[in-house]
């Protein structure tokens, strides 16, 4: 996948994944797509690992289940991303 298609990913699933989750998270344009790429590598790996019973790196296609599980991976990149700065102040 091309370097324009990860960020369209990460823009639609941290936007996607940043109203979901109650709460007010920073970040900006830039945190929004920085936070959809992580959660669509977290949600890639988790699936290949839930189909396959193997952990691989990967990340989820351009399309709406794709789109889903990168979401599934942002939220789940949130929830870390609260723990951390809730515990560090």
């Amino acid at each position: 996948m091309n370097i324009i298609a990860w960020i369209v990913l990460g823009l639609i699933a941290g936007a996607i994944a940043k109203a979901i989750y109650p709460g007010h998270q920073g970040g900006g344009i830039l945190g929004t797509i920085l936070l959809g790429i992580i959660g669509a590598f977290i949600g890639g790996s988790l699936g290949v690992f839930f189909t396959t019973g193997t952990f691989a790196l990967t990340a989820p296609t351009l399309s709406i289940t794709g789109i889903i599980v990168a979401v599934i991976g942002a939220l789940i990149a949130v929830f870390l991303w609260n723990l951390l700065n809730r515990s560090a102040v």
